[in-house]
């Protein structure tokens, strides 16, 4: 039950972020200190990153519904991967908000 409400979590979190990086961009882009220039800028970059969340979410309630126990853990391993590449190559907030609960989430499928 723990694991399963801790996969949820991460569904969540990953339909937050999807949909701040595509229609909510500007302002979280405000919120990282970019210029209104950068954000614009930045802007198909982060649609193209707030799919792959979209994606993973996606992939990941349906594996979780569908019972599929194997791929629910491949997804959050590659959550807890791409959080890594984040935090290497962009902020180190990343792993904290995207790799934790992901973490906790493959914890909790271990127990």
């Amino acid at each position: 039950m723990l694991a399963a409400i801790a996969t949820w979590v991460v569904v969540a979190l990953h339909v937050a972020f999807a949909l701040a990086e595509t229609v909510g961009w500007r302002g979280m882009a405000k919120r990282f200190g970019y210029s209104r220039e950068h954000a614009e800028v930045t802007r198909p970059l982060a649609l193209n990153q707030g799919a792959y969340n979209a994606g993973v979410a996606a992939l990941l309630a349906w594996a979780q519904l569908a019972a599929q126990p194997a791929t629910v853990l491949a997804l959050l391993v590659f959550v807890v991967a791409m959080s890594i590449v984040g935090a290497v190559s962009v902020r180190w907030t990343i792993l904290v908000a995207q790799g934790v609960p992901a973490l906790l989430a493959i914890a909790a499928t271990a127990l």
